[in-house]
């Protein structure tokens, strides 16, 4: 483990759950349908199907497909688990946007190339708590942490 992964880890496992408005959440909705409509791939469910490389991944992508993983999108902050489908289509597509691996590195790469499609401030923190701490914790833990939205 990276001093990096272990700090941003801790800040999301031990980071108290933050509530966002009404009006943040429908902002993030908003964009979320925005970007999802935009993709220029098909993403598809699966309870099954995890990439274990983002190489793998972008080899879909470059078909215009792509395996999104039920087990992944389990967030309370959306208001149906369509939004959290369509969240990680969106994250997924712009790792291979970014040429982003899954490494802590790569997962902040990725989030970067993101967040300058967001509306807000208060969208960006919302996907860098989804996308930096969560993964800092997965890597972390060798498992997918609780769910929780964390603003350090």
């Amino acid at each position: 483990m990276t001093p990096k992964v272990d700090t941003l880890a801790k800040l999301y496992l031990e980071g108290e759950s933050v509530e966002i408005s009404d009006i943040s959440q429908l902002e993030l909705c908003d964009w979320l349908m925005s970007e999802f409509q935009q993709l220029p791939i098909n993403p598809m469910f699966s309870n099954y199907m995890r990439y274990h490389t983002a190489a793998q991944m972008c080899a879909d992508i470059s078909q215009q497909q792509l395996w999104v993983s039920a087990d992944s999108y389990d967030s309370e902050i959306y208001p149906n688990p369509f939004y959290g489908f369509a969240f990680l289509a969106i994250h997924d597509y712009y790792h291979c946007v970014a040429d982003a691996d899954f490494s802590l590195e790569g997962e902040i790469t990725a989030y970067r190339t993101l967040a300058n499609r967001v509306p807000s401030l208060e969208i960006q923190k919302i996907i860098y708590s989804e996308i930096v701490l969560k993964s800092s914790a997965h890597i972390y833990l060798g498992h997918s942490p609780a769910s929780k939205l964390v603003f350090p």
